[in-house]
């Protein structure tokens, strides 16, 4: 008789822990706030210290600004400036300009020709642009703003210092002529040298009017030593800042009860597409952080970002997305010899220093994903052949167990992936599903067609055989053989140790493979994986990367557990957004500081579109809904969808014990469909003319 599904006592001992331990969403901390013009706050309590660190881009420049203030509330403030597209050599990912701004390029203040008695910070607040607000003199009758945000489409970072007279008096501001000069030798330089400085426009002193302002402005840029520096409009470099990020906002609205959740949907869209760069290798995503720009990697971009992008309507976005695809494809070749795992600098070398990392798996799963959502024919046909390519290279690399070796997974040998790992074959059992549509739409050969689906159903199986297993009381799976470590060389301990859980067990959940969906749920939420932080990378471990947190939200959003997925992502959110490192999701820790890489932005609001609302595109004007509509909300909605050929909104709203989905073009409400709830939708928008 065939035993039932069911966790071992091991599990159900977990699981006892797990209902002692903290409530997510009554556990998060806080120490931003929103507020009423959609920012976020930080009103600063004196005697509190704090510090932090937040990255803004523009197409030629990004800065992560380190702020804070010590226990007197004194500002602590400097910027790490990155240009891009100043190289040198030898010219790998890591060898552009960068240079750290400090009190070595902050002006001194002085009022009525002094040093203020007392300068202390009151509030900082963010979206998209960085606001310090700070109180000078013995009376405080000066107010300080400074506005920090990089430009647009410059190698400039601009701080704006907007001095108010609160006093009924005249005061004297002083900005002081400050200035900071690089030159670099051109024989390093790719392009030869390089001036980089920071500098005070208009320096000097002003008398200022009780109720009246002045404004002065720190510029930090850098240009190759034969071109002239810019002129430079501070109000118009600010207004185009702001204009970005609202252009940015404007597309891909998330609506729900939840005014935090919306927030933090917003403030990643910010991040996600402003990290877009002006190459001479076209327009590149790159994920930032202080070392990764002007290239582009086959999980970052073709696999995290750009599936979201083809929903965003953002056309700076769109353009890197179809670029990165074109950048792989140019290594395409009839050897079958991998594509490399990352394109560099400006798109004139490669990475591959992990070897195969399942990056075909990576590029099919997004090129094709991105293509059917994206709309347009003639894109996809561009990217049909990269698909077809990868596809036929993962076939041949599947092993004798059906699954597809390869050399290491995503994080690069950081941690053990075997011969072969759940990852890589979870995305491309997506990958063919995807491939099957996109072919269909482009009039492929149909036995072409049905080669791919019964590929993946092949690969469901042998997932399934070799992958799933009873780890650590949980029927979920197991990520590797263990046996394919022995004699490795860095990971060889691992072959005699028991099965342990691992973060990626969430990844079959967001491609449809939900035979293990009770018992990876009950892991994943278990205190052997969730942390304070999300999602621990291995049980036991300390590290976490919030790349696998969000592949696992989304996924268990997909699988029908609702409560459950929104009670830990309203936790993460306002840990993300509102705690102590904000506003953004990160990329790992202890590595890297937590650093604001721009892709994890991208999988954080991809886990409301394909998981809350469960958005599958099956056609470049057809796609299915699966929404998952909380019980204590009333409805939701995604405003601005710009996919599938057209703009229109997605609603959903409770209608009894069934779910009313509405969509909405130009304002109109164009069909209307009553579906029970945990059914899917299937939804053909009809083509473009």
């Amino acid at each position: 008789m065939k035993r039932p599904n069911r966790i071992t006592l091991l599990g159900v001992a977990w699981l006892l822990a797990a209902a002692h331990a903290f409530l997510p969403a009554a556990r998060a901390q806080t120490r931003w706030k929103l507020d009423a013009g959609g920012r976020i706050s930080w009103e600063v309590e004196q005697g509190k210290a704090h510090q932090d660190h937040v990255e803004m881009s523009g197409r030629k420049v990004s800065v992560i600004v380190t702020y804070g203030v010590d226990e007197r509330g004194k500002l602590i403030l400097s910027r790490h400036v990155v240009f891009p597209m100043l190289r040198f050599a030898p010219n790998k990912t890591r060898d552009h300009l960068a240079l750290t701004f400090g009190d070595d390029a902050t002006p001194r203040v002085l009022l009525n020709r002094a040093s203020p008695r007392s300068a202390v910070v009151v509030a900082v607040r963010h979206r998209g642009i960085m606001r310090v607000e700070s109180l000078l003199g013995r009376d405080k009758e000066v107010a300080l703003t400074r506005t920090v945000f990089p430009s647009v489409d410059k190698p400039l970072v601009v701080e704006r210092l907007t001095f108010a007279n609160r006093s009924d008096k005249d005061v004297t501001v002083e900005v002081e002529d400050t200035e900071r000069v690089v030159r670099t030798s051109s024989a390093r330089g790719v392009y030869g040298g390089y001036v980089a400085s920071s500098r005070v426009l208009e320096p000097g002193e002003r008398v200022v009017k009780p109720g009246a302002g002045t404004t002065f402005a720190l510029l930090i840029s850098a240009r190759k030593t034969a071109v002239a520096p810019p002129a430079v409009d501070v109000e118009a470099e600010e207004r185009a800042r702001e204009s970005r990020v609202a252009e940015i906002l404007s597309g891909l609205q998330l609506e729900t009860p939840d005014p935090v959740l919306n927030a933090a949907f917003a403030f990643a869209k910010i991040r996600a597409a402003e990290s877009v760069y002006e190459t001479k290798g076209g327009l590149m995503h790159g994920p930032g952080g202080g070392a990764y720009y002007a290239a582009i990697w086959a999980n970052d971009q073709a696999e995290y970002a750009n599936p979201f992008f083809a929903y965003l309507g953002d056309p700076v976005a769109a353009e890197s997305a179809v670029n990165s695809f074109r950048h792989f494809a140019r290594y395409t070749n009839p050897d079958y010899k991998p594509i490399p795992s990352s394109i560099i600098s400006e798109g004139v070398d490669f990475w591959h220093g992990a070897k195969d990392r399942g990056d075909m798996a990576m590029i099919a799963y997004g090129a094709a994903r991105f293509a059917l959502a994206y709309g347009k024919r003639e894109t996809a046909e561009e990217l049909w052949p990269l698909v077809e390519w990868c596809l036929e290279y993962c076939r041949r690399k599947l092993d004798e167990r059906g699954v597809v070796a390869s050399d290491s997974d995503e994080l690069e040998n950081r941690f053990p992936a075997g011969r072969a790992n759940l990852n890589t074959s979870s995305l491309y059992y997506d990958a063919l599903h995807s491939a099957a549509m996109l072919g269909r739409e482009l009039g492929k050969p149909p036995e072409q067609l049905a080669r791919y689906r019964e590929q993946a159903t092949r690969l469901r199986a042998a997932i399934e055989r070799h992958f799933g297993a009873n780890v650590e009381g949980f029927e979920t799976y197991r990520y590797y053989d263990r046996k394919d470590l022995a004699g490795h060389a860095k990971f060889g301990a691992y072959a005699e140790r028991p099965d342990v859980l691992r973060t990626w067990i969430a990844t079959p959940l967001t491609v449809g493979i939900f035979e293990r969906r009770d018992g990876t749920i009950n892991a994943l939420f278990s205190p052997r994986l969730w942390t304070e932080d999300g999602l621990a990378t291995e049980a036991g471990d300390k590290t976490f990367w919030d790349r696998s947190t969000l592949y696992g939200l989304r996924g268990v959003f997909a699988a029908g557990a609702t409560e459950k997925a929104l009670e830990y992502l309203t936790y993460y959110s306002k840990r993300r957004l509102l705690g102590e490192h904000v506003p953004y999701p990160v990329e790992a820790y202890p590595e890297g500081n937590q650093r604001h890489l721009s892709a994890e932005s991208a999988l954080y609001c991809r886990v409301y579109t394909e998981g809350m609302f469960g958005l599958r595109p099956t056609g470049f004007s057809s796609f299915l809904v699966t929404p998952r509509l909380p019980e204590g909300w009333a409805g939701m909605r995604l405003k601005n969808v710009r996919a599938f050929g057209t703009d229109f909104d997605l609603s959903v709203s409770r209608a009894g014990d069934k779910l009313k989905v509405d969509i909405l073009t130009g304002g109109e409400l164009a069909r209307s469909h009553l579906i029970r709830r945990g059914d899917t939708l299937s939804v053909e928008l009809g083509r473009r003319p």
